[in-house]
């Protein structure tokens, strides 16, 4: 089911809005989501109104709040205040907002239950909602780039990530979602590894990851509106070399 690419859902005169669910409130919320699409030397452009899933990995509770591991939960807040959305839904074991970027709609999500378990709230999520792979955006912790580094991705492995590994799973195995990589760095010297994940953020660190996360709220707007275009190519350039003095 979730291997398979579906077709956008278009229309070239009156592109009708997605709707998540047949709850009145939803369809009320995304009847309105229409665009007026502009004509160029008497041809029409077409436009994908396909939603995305966006998730963001993490802990739930206080105990967790600002950590590493949870910088996936920060970068869903903060997409949440840039479009005006509300986490207010709990639905599929997960913290939901549902709102829209520029005309597409998305769906933020939170897994409640536990990092190793997060793909029991995507899985059911994304057939719900009837969201294909390509529109499953995962939000993620990642050692293997440097702190408040980050790096947008079509799709690619679990990078020995509990949290991935299991989405994976409950997306019969299929690897071909795209993910948004937040750098964290590595453990200092012999730390331990599950320490150094539960840890919060040194000062310095905190100012790089704060920077990193607005840069990223931009990169998942343009990727919403624009999928995996030549901008996306100069966001993760930018974010590669953004540290390197010249």
């Amino acid at each position: 089911m979730f291997c398979a690419s579906s077709s956008p859902i278009t229309s070239p005169l009156y592109p009708k809005a997605y709707k998540f669910s047949q709850t009145k409130s939803n369809s009320k919320r995304f009847s309105s989501l229409r665009a007026s699409l502009p004509v160029s030397d008497n041809k029409l452009l077409k436009f994908e109104y396909t939603p995305w899933l966006i998730v963001g990995l993490g802990n739930p509770g206080l105990k967790y709040y600002g950590t590493r591991h949870n910088i996936g939960f920060e970068m869903i807040d903060h997409i949440a205040r840039a479009t005006d959305i509300s986490m207010n839904t709990i639905q599929s074991k997960a913290l939901v907002g549902i709102g829209s970027v520029g005309e597409v709609p998305i769906l933020l999500v939170k897994p409640q239950g536990y990092m190793n378990f997060s793909g029991e709230s995507v899985g059911p999520l994304a057939a719900y909602y009837q969201i294909p792979l390509r529109h499953i955006l995962m939000i993620y912790d990642d050692m293997g780039l440097s702190n408040g580094v980050l790096r947008l991705q079509p799709k690619g492995g679990h990078s020995q990530h509990n949290g991935l590994k299991n989405v994976t799973e409950h997306l019969n195995g299929c690897r071909g979602y795209p993910r948004l990589s937040i750098g964290i760095g590595n453990p200092p010297g012999n730390m331990d590894m599950k320490a150094f994940l539960l840890q919060k953020f040194s000062p310095l660190e905190r100012k790089q990851m704060d920077e990193g996360l607005e840069q990223g709220v931009e990169g998942v707007k343009t990727l919403v509106e624009e999928g995996f275009s030549d901008s996306i190519s100069r966001f993760n350039l930018g974010q590669k070399y953004k540290f390197h003095k010249v």
